[in-house]
């Protein structure tokens, strides 16, 4: 089904400050991060290199339900109550036997991690053929809800339970797609929120990748695929609050050289043969689809990302596509996103659209770039910038700049004024400071420099 890189991760440590500075500097709006060096999105070839999920495929999209009661009784045999998308996580742990499966003394996490998988192998094998697909479906919406596309609560969705109904069409998805797109949702999520929902190692992995200046990660495994499986979280033992801060100054002040924009030039495809089918996915704009999720890759702003000088944009980027709420729990009535979203659908179908850029300099994009977002992308307070004092100064100083250039064009028309008495005093021969040679008098060569310096004054003011 494609999800078997992904199992082979092995388990990390959460960064909760790195999660909490990455997503106060999300633009929802251009659905990307707003850096002081400029826009930067996770990719595709992101999800792809960093999770090993599959990101070619049929878009994740289909129905979504008003009650999911009915469907989870006949393909789960778990109870959902009437009018919710929401199964007990108790009742489907204990479904799969990993309720009460309790360490054992003296066992490590991996140990029993390993025992819980040998069980499972075990038990799998002697059921019957339609009780291992059940099974198979329940650990899918616990795989599904509770770890790649998980929410804030207990209970777990099963709204992607449609999807699963014929097993043998689940791996034709493009599940790595969808997962970017709740990524960027969770992304988009109150900054309040102290975690961002879903798979924590993509967006910390992504940030190593990245940002490598800021020290956040250890590379403990190199060489192994997918590239999540290399990195560990690097162990701070500081107070939160701190960790946040000193991590928002690392980044106000970080070294724009060290900004890596392509993070995967040495890297092959050995191992991961999904890689060669995505390969047409990547480099371009596309709408991503997890159901009643559908939002842009607007990878246009990063063209940095591809080799490329970054050209002016219209900063003013198409808004998500508009669905009835932000909740999962079925609220709303059955619809089909095929449907409702046909526009989006064929755009990811054609592949989206390739990304271009002339440009031979990054100026005119970052001069741009600043004028949009200004201060905005500073978010230590050391970096913190009064607005209204600024806007007052700049004005004090533009008041001082144009009285200095009125000044300067009175000073220069006088000056030439003066020049052209003197010019026309010297040609009546009355001046009796020229020389018997016929040179301009001194007087004439002081004022032609003098205006010549008022002429430069006056420019620089303008």
């Amino acid at each position: 089904m494609g999800f078997g890189q992904i199992f082979r991760i092995e388990r990390m440590r959460v960064d909760p400050a790195l999660t909490q500075a990455l997503r106060s500097r999300w633009d929802t709006k251009a659905s990307a991060f707003a850096f002081p060096w400029g826009h930067m999105i996770p990719s595709l070839e992101d999800v792809s290199r960093i999770t090993g999920l599959r990101v070619h495929g049929r878009a994740v999209s289909g129905y979504t339900y008003r009650c999911y009661h009915d469907l989870a009784e006949r393909l789960l045999d778990l109870p959902v109550e009437r009018r919710s998308s929401l199964v007990p996580r108790v009742a489907l742990q204990e479904s799969l036997g990993l309720f009460e499966a309790g360490k054992n003394a003296g066992e490590t996490e991996d140990e029993y991690l390993e025992r819980l998988a040998r069980v499972s192998r075990r038990e799998l094998a002697s059921e019957p053929g339609p009780q291992a697909d059940l099974d198979l479906r329940r650990f899918l919406v616990l795989f599904l809800g509770r770890l790649l596309f998980a929410t804030r609560g207990d209970a777990i969705h099963c709204r992607f339970l449609p999807l699963l109904a014929d097993l043998g069409e689940v791996g034709g998805y493009a599940w790595g797609a969808a997962f970017l797109a709740h990524q960027f949702d969770g992304l988009s999520a109150s900054e309040r929120q102290t975690s961002t929902s879903g798979f924590y190692p993509f967006l910390q992995v992504w940030a190593y990748l990245h940002l490598p200046a800021l020290r956040r990660g250890e590379l403990t495994r190199p060489g192994l695929v997918p590239i999540a499986r290399r990195w560990d979280s690097r162990r701070d033992t500081r107070h939160l609050a701190d960790q946040l801060e000193r991590l928002q100054e690392a980044i106000d002040s970080y070294p724009y050289l060290d900004v890596v924009w392509q993070p995967y030039l040495g890297e092959g495809d050995e191992g991961q043969p999904c890689l060669v089918q995505a390969r047409p996915y990547f480099g371009r704009s596309v709408w991503l689809h997890a159901l009643n999720l559908v939002l842009p890759l607007n990878l246009f702003l990063t063209q940095r990302s591809l080799g490329l000088k970054q050209s002016v944009v219209e900063f003013s980027v198409r808004d998500r596509f508009r669905r009835p709420g932000r909740s999962f729990r079925g609220l709303h009535d059955t619809t089909d996103w095929r449907e409702r979203a046909r526009e989006q659908i064929e755009n990811w179908e054609r592949k989206g659209k390739g990304v271009r850029s002339d440009a031979t300099t990054d100026d005119a994009y970052l001069q741009a770039y600043a004028l949009k977002y200004g201060g905005k992308v500073y978010k230590s307070a050391r970096h913190q910038v009064d607005v209204t004092g600024e806007v007052a100064s700049l004005r004090a100083l533009l008041h001082s700049a144009v009285q200095d250039r009125e000044a300067a064009q009175r000073q220069t028309a006088e000056l030439r004024r003066e020049l052209e008495r003197a010019r026309g005093t010297g040609a009546g021969g009355a001046s009796s400071s020229r020389s018997a040679e016929g040179s301009p008098s001194l007087l004439e060569a002081r004022l032609t420099g003098a205006v010549l310096r008022a002429e430069e004054a006056q420019r620089h003011l303008e």
